[in-house]
């Protein structure tokens, strides 16, 4: 009984930037678990390709679909492909994100609009894509993958703060909007993690080692270390969770 709660056969879920990263590691869980996949992705077809071909691997459907979820009409597109291969969409992860800052008086325009579009505005566009879908099923689970920095700001990158506390906002105001239609909204708050977003902090040994000290449980999240969480607010255990915020920062930021 307890395995059949927790798996998602058949269901069908997106993942935003679900080529790389955290989520490719939730493409990968999410098969696993018996999901149809739908592979979002903006710039590096190979990698999303390699992302179908996994969930493939795990003898369930998958798909790639190319869309830049900062304009609306890509996000719209995305969804419409989505319905119309699958009929349906059971989950929706947005994590698609991008994580550069400087000094505040650095920031220049673009860059503050950029993060704000593919972070945030990303977010919404999704969402207010897919939620009819999951209105008329009286249905769905959605998942934001929002930040530590999000919950306690963070120097040097203000407007990655601000998104990703904007992130968090939106999840708690969907959450008791969409309550009603059987829609589950809520967010995870990662620290540091191992991805390739990180790559250049953490070709310096002292840097790395000085970030894993600051985490009681020792060291820096896998990527997989995210993504088992965010599987699990997706599954029939998660079904009285909604409008939470999740961390999973290895207890180096305490947040209610």
């Amino acid at each position: 009984m307890a395995n059949e709660t927790l798996q998602l056969r058949d269901r069908v879920a997106i993942v935003t930037g679900g080529s790389r990263g955290i989520g490719r590691a939730v493409v990968d869980r999410l098969a696993e678990m018996g999901a149809k996949i739908v592979v979002n992705y903006v710039r590096d077809s190979a990698a999303a390709d390699a992302a179908v071909a996994s969930a493939r691997s795990k003898r369930v459907e998958a798909l790639a679909v190319h869309a830049d979820i900062s304009k609306l009409g890509d996000a719209e597109r995305l969804i419409n492909e989505t319905v119309q291969r699958f009929k349906r969409i059971d989950i929706l992860i947005c994590n698609a994100g991008i994580w550069e800052g400087a000094a505040v008086e650095e920031i220049s325009e673009a860059l503050w609009d950029r993060t704000m579009d593919v972070n945030l505005k990303g977010t919404w566009t999704v969402c207010r894509a897919a939620i009819p879908v999951m209105k008329q099923q009286r249905s769905g689970r959605i998942v934001i993958v929002s930040s530590t920095a999000g919950q306690r700001g963070e120097a040097n990158v203000s407007n990655y703060a601000a998104s990703k506390g904007g992130q968090i906002s939106f999840t708690k105001s969907l959450a008791p909007e969409l309550a009603p239609f059987g829609i589950n909204v809520n967010a995870v708050a990662p620290g540091w993690v191992d991805t390739e977003l990180n790559i250049a902090v953490f070709a310096d040994r002292d840097r790395l080692d000085a970030v894993n000290r600051t985490i009681p449980l020792g060291r820096v999240a896998t990527a997989d270390d995210i993504a088992c969480p965010i599987v699990f607010l997706c599954s029939d255990w998660a079904r009285h969770i909604t409008g939470e915020i999740l961390n999973v920062n290895g207890g180096s930021v305490l947040c209610g």
